[in-house]
């Protein structure tokens, strides 16, 4: 019988040598499974407290988006309702305060999840709605598109007070409570501010809290502004503000420093203050 060569090589070269590549192939799958962990992510996550996605992309070794994601999923985690949901952190690192929020760098949070579920949960726990521009002021961010898709998903209700739309909660009988409490928010003289003198003409009370407040430094501007929106209750944010000429999102963080206690005594801004930078939209040609 003749033999063949063929057969030879066939058997003891080149299938040998196709089981190893195979080997190598199943070998850096499982490397790779071991590689991307939810550890990785949650170790990078509690030394940064939050990352964008492509961040955590890249921690992991630039694996495919659906791993990320499916890595993401295993962990109790919180999207951003500011810069359009692109930052992560993890519910245990946010320390949230009274009103269920939490920023780190000005990137903002909610325990609620996203935008509409956080609009909605103010506006269902508030004492008399909210404007728009109220809302913005406590969440820092703009309002009024996720206010409307609420009240045509019928998840909200809105009224109008004083020619400004005032968001009430979807269910009657609590945003009936509200819009009362909103009649007699209205019916308050607007000079509300507490002074030494009950007698002391509004103009006079205004020139002497502007001349008090031109004496102070950023923080302690902010910090007062914040004081007496808290002695005012519903509302005092925006009229602080005005009052004040200030933006309605600093005494709202004046007031929030202070309710939550976190006042840093030998600085006037936080250490490691500064704003993470907002993608901007770009217009349609």
């Amino acid at each position: 019988m003749a033999f063949n060569t063929t057969i030879f090589v066939d058997i003891y070269f080149l299938r040998p040598l196709a089981l190893t590549n195979v080997f190598k192939w199943a070998n850096s799958l499982i490397m790779n499974t071991t590689k991307y962990t939810i550890q990785a992510i949650e170790k990078f996550l509690k030394t940064n407290k939050i990352a964008t996605f492509d961040q955590l992309q890249a921690e992991l070794g630039n694996p495919a988006r659906c791993t990320v994601f499916r890595k993401l999923s295993q962990l109790e985690y919180l999207s951003s309702y500011s810069h359009r949901g692109k930052y992560y952190t993890l519910r245990s690192i946010a320390r949230f305060n009274p009103l269920g929020l939490w920023n780190h760098r000005a990137v903002w949070f909610s325990r609620f999840g996203n935008l509409l579920d956080t609009a909605q949960a103010l506006v269902e726990d508030s004492e008399a709605g909210y404007t728009a521009g109220e809302l913005k002021s406590i969440l820092h961010v703009k309002t009024k598109h996720a206010l409307t898709q609420l009240v045509r998903a019928d998840r909200l209700q809105r009224e109008a007070f004083d020619s400004v739309y005032v968001y009430f909660s979807g269910e009657s009988h609590i945003a009936d409570q509200q819009k009362k409490a909103r009649r007699d928010h209205l019916k308050r003289p607007s000079a509300s501010l507490i002074v030494a003198n009950p007698n002391l003409a509004a103009e006079e009370a205004k020139a002497t809290v502007l001349l008090f407040c031109s004496m102070l430094d950023e923080r302690q501007r902010r910090l007062y502004a914040g004081l007496e929106s808290l002695k005012l209750g519903h509302g005092g944010d925006a009229h602080i503000a005005s009052l004040l000429g200030m933006a309605p999102h600093t005494v709202a963080r004046g007031r929030q420093e202070l309710m939550s206690g976190d006042l840093p005594h030998d600085r006037i801004r936080a250490p490691g203050a500064g704003r993470l930078s907002q993608e901007k939209k770009r217009q349609r040609s």
